[in-house]
Formats: C-alpha cells, sequence, structure tokens
C-alpha cells in the first residue's frame, strides 16, 4: 500500500517540526512527573501556542475554533508530537472528548460557555470514569446523583484521575437510577474542580511520579444545567465522539525515538555490545517492529479517510503498539545494564539521563490503560476473527 496522502503533507510536518523547536523547552526531555508544576505551566503555554493556530483542536469544526483537518494531517501532528515527545492534544482531555461530546449534545449555552475555552487552550479537564470496583467493567460504576430540587447531590470515588490536581473542569461518569440495568442509568456532568466536597488525592506510581489521583465527593452538588445530554443516557453519550484520527500513532512514533536512542547509546559505547553481543538483534527487531506499527496506524488512517469505522484494526494497533513499548524498555535494560535501571546520576554514568528506568516502569501501565489488552485480544477475536463469544 501507498501511503501518498501523508506524504502530501510534507511541508505540514516540517511546519510542526518548526513549531516544536519553538515552542518547547529544551530541557523537556519527555518529561511526565504532573506533579511538577513547572511541568503543568509548560504544558498549559505549550497548548496555547498551539491554539493560536488552531492546531490545539484541529480536527474541530472552524465555527468551535478547528480547522476542519482530515484524518491524515491529524496523524502527521500525532506523529510528530509523539517523536519529540511534546504534550501535544492527545494528552489534553478537554480537546479528546469533552468538546467534541458538548458539540454534539451540549445545550447552546454548554457550547457558548467551554467548547471555545476548551479550543483555546485555557481550560485543563480531567475524566473521571473509572472506580475502584469499576476499571474495564466502566458500567458498574456506583459513584452517586441524586436529584435534589436544581441540583443533582454527588456521592463517591473515582480512581485513576489522571491530572486532577492541576484540573479546572471535571468530566463525570455518575449513576442517577440505580434500579436500571448497568448499561443504563448513567448520566454524564462537568463540574467545577473547586467545588466544596471534591477531594483530589494523590497516587503515586511504580515510577514514582504523581499523575494518577483519587478523587472523593461528598455531597457535591452539580447544578441540572451542567448535566450534558440526556438523563441516564450517559453510557451511550461516552461511546460516541466526533471521528477524529485514532490510529495508534503516537505510541509508534514515541518507539521509534526510543529506538534510535538505545542504537546510538550502543554505537557510542561498544562495550554494552562486547558484553552482550545478541542485543544488536533484539534492536534490529524491534526497529522493524516499530515500522510495522507505523504501517498499520497508516492503514487505519487511510481506512478513516475512506468513511470505514476502524474498530477491531485500532485494537490491533493498541494492543501491538502498547506491547512493543514494553519490548522496547526491555531491550534497553538488556544493553545498558544495571545502570538503566537507575533515574538519574550525577556522575554521567547514567544513559539518557536515567529516562529508561522510568520508560520501563511506566511500560507496564500501557497495556492495561485505555483498555487492557485482553479486552483487545477479545475484540479481535470477535469482530475481526468472528470468533463466538465463550
Amino acid at each position: 500500500m501507498e501511503f501518498r496522502d501523508a506524504s502530501e503533507y510534507g511541508d505540514f510536518r516540517q511546519e510542526v517540526r518548526t513549531f516544536i523547536d519553538e515552542n518547547l523547552p529544551t530541557n523537556w526531555a519527555g518529561r511526565s512527573d504532573m506533579d511538577d508544576q513547572e511541568y503543568a505551566g509548560e504544558t498549559r503555554k505549550f497548548w496555547k501556542a498551539l491554539a493560536d493556530k488552531n492546531w490545539l483542536a484541529m480536527a474541530w469544526p472552524e465555527e468551535y475554533g478547528g480547522m476542519a483537518a482530515d484524518h491524515w494531517q491529524q496523524l502527521v501532528m500525532n506523529e510528530e508530537m509523539a517523536y519529540h515527545r511534546a504534550p501535544g492534544a492527545g494528552a489534553n482531555m478537554g480537546i479528546m472528548w469533552v468538546g467534541p461530546s458538548l458539540m454534539l449534545y451540549g445545550t447552546d449555552e454548554q457550547k457558548d460557555t467551554h467548547v471555545s475555552d476548551i479550543a483555546g487552550g485555557d481550560v485543563w479537564w480531567c475524566t473521571l470514569y473509572s472506580e475502584p470496583g469499576a476499571g474495564s467493567d466502566l458500567a458498574s460504576l456506583q459513584t452517586r446523583a441524586v436529584e435534589d430540587g436544581d441540583d443533582y447531590v454527588i456521592n463517591g470515588q473515582k480512581i485513576w484521575t489522571s491530572g486532577a490536581h492541576h484540573s479546572d473542569w471535571g468530566w463525570l461518569a455518575a449513576r442517577t437510577d440505580p434500579d436500571a440495568p448497568k448499561h443504563k442509568g448513567i448520566t454524564m456532568f462537568m463540574f467545577d474542580m473547586n467545588s466544596p466536597g471534591v477531594t483530589v488525592r494523590p497516587l503515586i506510581n511504580m515510577a514514582d511520579s504523581h499523575s494518577f489521583n483519587e478523587v472523593f465527593f461528598e455531597d457535591v452538588r452539580i447544578p441540572k444545567t451542567q448535566v450534558v445530554g440526556e438523563v441516564n443516557r450517559g453510557w451511550y453519550h461516552m461511546a460516541v465522539a466526533l471521528d477524529f484520527e485514532r490510529s495508534g500513532i503516537s505510541a509508534f512514533a514515541g518507539g521509534r525515538r526510543s529506538v534510535e536512542e538505545l542504537s546510538q547509546v550502543a554505537r557510542d559505547n561498544p562495550q554494552y555490545l562486547e558484553r552482550n553481543p545478541g542485543v544488536r538483534y533484539d534492536l534490529a527487531d524491534r526497529s522493524i517492529e516499530v515500522k510495522v506499527g507505523t504501517y498499520l496506524a497508516y492503514r487505519i488512517t487511510h481506512l478513516q479517510k475512506q468513511g470505514v469505522v476502524a474498530n477491531y484494526e485500532a485494537s490491533v494497533s493498541k494492543l501491538y503498539g502498547s506491547e512493543l513499548g514494553q519490548r522496547i524498555a526491555a531491550t534497553g535494560l538488556k544493553l545498558i545494564g544495571n545502570y538503566g535501571t537507575l533515574n538519574g546520576s550525577d556522575d554521567g554514568r547514567t544513559p539518557l539521563d536515567g529516562r529508561l528506568a522510568t520508560s520501563y516502569r511506566n511500560a507496564v501501565s500501557g497495556t492495561i490503560a485505555a483498555g487492557t489488552s485482553e479486552i483487545q485480544r477479545g475484540i479481535i477475536a470477535t469482530r475481526g476473527l468472528g470468533l463466538p463469544r465463550q
């Protein structure tokens, strides 16, 4: 297959690279510790610069602050952002699903109040879906929303809420009808994160980074004007959004950058390969796998542009990309050895500024977040291969 459409965006690709060079801090190096206030400030600043070019919400209609970009242009943007480890729109939950949902289901007042702020990079949103007992089986969520006059009163707990400690607004799924079948009786809300009764507590991951949080609701009052869509139809609203580029290219672009860096480490430190010459073959395998994954992502974008809903194909890409991330990190540790397990070192003996240790630990969650590998394999088996459910 020839991806001629992608090649047509060569000038745009270079424009994105120039933009990143001019707007991303030189010491950024793929930082991801959301507990760092400087990180949060630089991220907001970068998003604002994207918004000024209508790139933050580039796929949105022009009347909502976008540029109606097609799938290929979005892929080029996402590919470059991931390769350079920049905080692109894919890290902005307001762009990914809040804005699209408001465009589809929001009232005129909600659209006027929130959509332009999201597209303008002025507001940081977090998503409150998962609960201690409702992760992959999200329809089992139990956080309650009880009608009381002009408000709903929220009680319950959410978990794994990325960026809640920096967020201005929250996007919440709560149960409004406890007697309805579990896929029904759920309603979508938006709320100010500074509302009385909202408590955010940090969750420190195994890489000693703070990006996740627990969020507790104790008699939190949300006005009915902040219900999005139909009451008790929230599950179906969650599942529908505008048709953006979701090829998984970010995993493969980031993986390509990592393989290139590891290969350079091997060239600069021949003692590593002398000690473990078989790593040459591992690096070659990872390089090939990155190319295979890139072509999987390109194919999905091609299908989307043809109007095809790439369902199981997206699961193939997600599964392959997340497991490849683990293989790349493991190859890095095999190459570097014990020094690769250090987070950083002032004596210069830790290659890649200690990023490999963080990547290795974070890669564990890659096969869990956004749908576990088991769920992806089930989708591929039933929807892709037509196998019966067991």
